[in-house]
């Protein structure tokens, strides 16, 4: 049986996202929006205690944010990574 691996190019450009099925596109978009439609107030309760993973606000999860994180996890061969935009988390 033979090994395959993906080559860091690869995985830089592919893994963590796929082509949007309604337009095709392939590459990731970039969700420039800082707040995002949680629903009911029941689902919003989920997503800030971390019951649901979800989109509550940039900061905390962001779409762009998420296939980076999975990327730099794909690359560094680690079980996930954490991007942070600034602040004391950002310089450690």
């Amino acid at each position: 049986m033979t090994t395959s691996t993906t080559h860091a190019e690869t995985l830089c450009l592919h893994h963590g996202h796929r082509a949007d099925p309604t337009t095709g596109a392939v590459a990731v978009p970039i969700y420039q929006t800082t707040s995002f439609d949680l629903g009911t107030t029941a689902r919003a309760e989920d997503l800030f205690a971390l019951a649901e993973l979800g989109n509550v606000y940039t900061r905390i999860m962001n779409p762009t944010c998420d296939v980076l994180e999975q990327r730099v996890a794909a690359l560094e061969g680690g079980a996930a990574a954490l991007a942070v935009a600034s602040g004391q988390a950002a310089t450690t």
